[in-house]
């Protein structure tokens, strides 16, 4: 029997909806790299440790296997429905299609409704599964604030049916938000984003964080197996910097687990993958004991080196100059 975490030991958030949610989460996204059988039985073996919130995507590929765990744990009372926390993603080629995608989604992930839908990214630039750095869709545009709001309102609409509990935002920036955030009804309670030690992104953070909305960081540990389309020499290692494996060995455990427990002691919610046992009961466990000093949070917060990993090149459109665009780091929509 494999080692169980109880929950009244992992420490939890609360939404503005007042809503409480585990402060780590579990991805599901193969980086490419494992199979989606692989994913769902990495899926199962989480469940029955103690994660009762899981990251998943209809362009993943993998909903329906990871569904028929979510069923069986389900039948065998393993857990209930109402204390799993079950996020999922419309992927860009739906924006017109929400309650469709919706729909497919709670179908394959069988669970009766979404905790917390997000748009996956904020515009319809849709490229063909485990394609290369190169890829570009001739019909990919810049960001459109109607069509953005457009495909917000149609998740608005699955809160009232019932089909979803919140909205989630993902990859924006503090100038899509400003656009954006006085059009909405109902405002997201999180935005999923790319957050670890060397890609901080404070002033994101800290806008979010005024606004009631959690951020929720992808790639926790700087990915190391991220797709090689991903990959760029000038990367920086997060796990890898001396800051990281000193903190680490005052610790007796894996920079992997400093990078985690700092995320959590941050206020992000991290959603780390791995299909090894070990390694993901380890992720559960380090929010319940052994927190990180004042002086190691302080230490990890000078390793901030913009390495943005998921730079998003296959979503420029005809015009672009290069993946910056995407990103409004000069404080304005690109267009």
């Amino acid at each position: 029997m494999s080692k169980v975490i109880s929950q009244d030991l992992i420490p939890k958030k609360t939404l503005y909806t007042g809503e409480q949610v585990p402060c780590i989460g579990m991805g599901t996204f193969g980086s490419d790299r494992f199979s989606a059988e692989q994913v769902s039985a990495a899926v199962a073996g989480a469940i029955r440790c103690g994660y009762r919130m899981f990251d998943c995507a209809a362009c993943y590929g993998n909903e329906d296997q990871i569904g028929q765990v979510f069923k069986e744990a389900f039948d065998e009372k393993i857990v209930a429905r109402k204390d799993m926390y079950i996020m999922t993603k419309v992927w860009n080629d739906m924006h017109e299609k929400v309650e469709e995608s919706c729909l497919k989604s709670i179908s394959d992930l069988q669970c009766d409704y979404i905790d917390l839908f997000f748009i996956h990214w904020p515009f319809p630039n849709y490229h063909a599964p485990h394609c290369d750095v190169d890829s570009r869709n001739p019909d990919s545009r810049p960001f459109s604030v109607e069509e953005f709001v457009n495909t917000y309102r149609q998740c608005e609409a699955l809160v009232e049916k019932g089909l979803i509990k919140s909205i989630g935002i993902s990859n924006l920036t503090i100038p899509k938000l400003e656009a954006v955030l006085p059009e909405l009804k109902i405002m997201p309670v999180a935005c999923e984003m790319e957050l670890h030690p060397c890609f901080q992104q404070q002033e994101l953070f800290d806008y979010l964080l005024a606004h009631e909305i959690q951020p929720i960081g992808f790639m926790p540990i700087g990915s190391p197996t991220r797709p090689e389309r991903d990959m760029c020499s000038e990367d920086v290692a997060d796990i890898q910097t001396p800051e990281m494996v000193e903190i680490a060995r005052a610790h007796g455990c894996h920079p992997a687990v400093i990078a985690l427990k700092w995320a959590v002691q941050r206020g992000q919610i991290p959603i780390p993958f791995s299909i090894h046992e070990e390694e993901y009961i380890s992720n559960l466990q380090l929010t319940t004991e052994d927190p990180l000093t004042e002086e190691e949070m302080n230490k990890i917060a000078t390793l901030e080196k913009n390495n943005r990993l998921v730079k998003g090149q296959v979503f420029l459109w005809e015009g672009a100059n290069d993946w910056h665009d995407l990103w409004d780091e000069d404080g304005y929509i690109v267009q």
